[in-house]
């Protein structure tokens, strides 16, 4: 088994999409035609995360319908070089995103948490010795 791809439900979709494209490096590509509003985003040529707008989801206010739908804990993107580690901090930084390290030194890796919006947290990992 390989990892496919995450589907995130949101009400607006744009602080995600801006996120995952701008920050995190993602390219928007080809969307067959679901019938509703949303986004595919590509990793190395392949679709792995699919963005679905839906108004009746939580808002980013916090107000959510009566009956909340499922949520995703967080996705996970390996980084496998120092210098676009670097180039991700910095573009956090840029935009001045909050961000949290976690030295995992069990497993040898590096990882940093942030929430770009409300529920939905991305973990980007990578090895220890990569780093130096």
């Amino acid at each position: 088994m390989r990892f496919d791809h995450l589907t995130i439900v949101a009400a607006d979709c744009a602080c995600l999409r801006s996120f995952f494209v701008d920050v995190a490096g993602l390219e928007e590509g080809e969307r067959p035609p679901f019938g509703v509003a949303g986004h595919w985003l590509y990793l190395d040529r392949r679709p792995v995360l699919h963005l679905i707008e839906r108004p009746d989801a939580p808002a980013a206010d916090g107000i959510r319908p009566s009956r909340p739908p499922a949520r995703i804990d967080h996705m996970a993107l390996r980084i496998d070089s120092a210098v676009e580690w670097q180039k991700l901090l910095r573009r956090l930084r840029d935009r001045r995103i909050p961000y949290q390290l976690s030295d995992m030194r069990a497993q040898q890796e590096q990882q940093l948490f942030v929430t770009p919006v409300p529920e939905v947290t991305v973990e980007f990992v990578i090895e220890a010795q990569r780093l130096g």
